[in-house]
């Protein structure tokens, strides 16, 4: 497979937004699959609580499931420490081949971080970005605050910003409001199974 997506995140939980910005990326850039990697323990998210990984890992395999181009990973699941995407990164060119090309799908507002990632001088050398516009994110930003050995590797997703995030889902969740329409159907019939986000 000579290209395949990487999506990483909590997925707390996978929601439409996270589906439909893969979906875009895997039909304008060719890709061979775009694979779903919930991080086990997310380096930027230490201050609030993340649920337990292995509902994030099961509500990504349900939302995914329909899809025969996606697939849902526990490889940062299991794999001790911090979930770092570079390391995550070599590991999918030893799984498919140092010559297959990763591109790494982000949101606009996460690619504005990357100099903080962990060995991010790196990451330039190993995948390109597909950027995904976010809602009230202006692009032109990603020219001013990014070195340009970091904007040689991004592409910018010819998508309109989706406007729902995981934050608000979980705060709809423990205010009794619906989510319906908003997740894949079997992530919400398992979100009200297990009790989650309630207050």
């Amino acid at each position: 497979m000579s290209r395949i997506g990487i999506m990483g995140g909590t997925f707390d939980p996978l929601h439409w937004a996270h589906l439909i910005i893969a979906e875009e990326s895997r039909e304008k850039f060719n890709l061979g699959k775009v694979i779903f990697i919930p991080a086990g323990q997310p380096p930027h998210k230490i201050t609030y609580p993340v649920s337990d990984a292995e509902h994030r890992y099961a509500m990504t395999l349900l939302g995914t499931a329909s899809n025969p181009y996606f697939e849902a990973s526990r490889l940062e699941i299991e794999r001790s420490g911090p979930s770092y995407s570079v390391d995550t990164i070599r590991e999918i060119k030893g799984i498919y081949g140092q010559k297959t090309e990763i591109y790494f799908i982000v949101g606009a507002d996460e690619i504005l971080e990357i100099e903080s990632w962990h060995e991010a001088d790196r990451l330039p050398e190993l995948t390109r970005f597909i950027v995904a516009p976010r809602p009230g994110f202006d692009l032109t930003a990603l020219e001013q605050h990014l070195p340009l050995k970091f904007l040689k590797s991004i592409e910018i997703l010819p998508i309109a910003p989706v406007d729902i995030s995981a934050t608000n889902l979980r705060a709809r969740i423990a205010t009794g409001k619906t989510i319906r329409y908003l997740v894949p159907e079997k992530v919400e019939r398992y979100i009200r199974k297990h009790g989650l986000y309630l207050e």
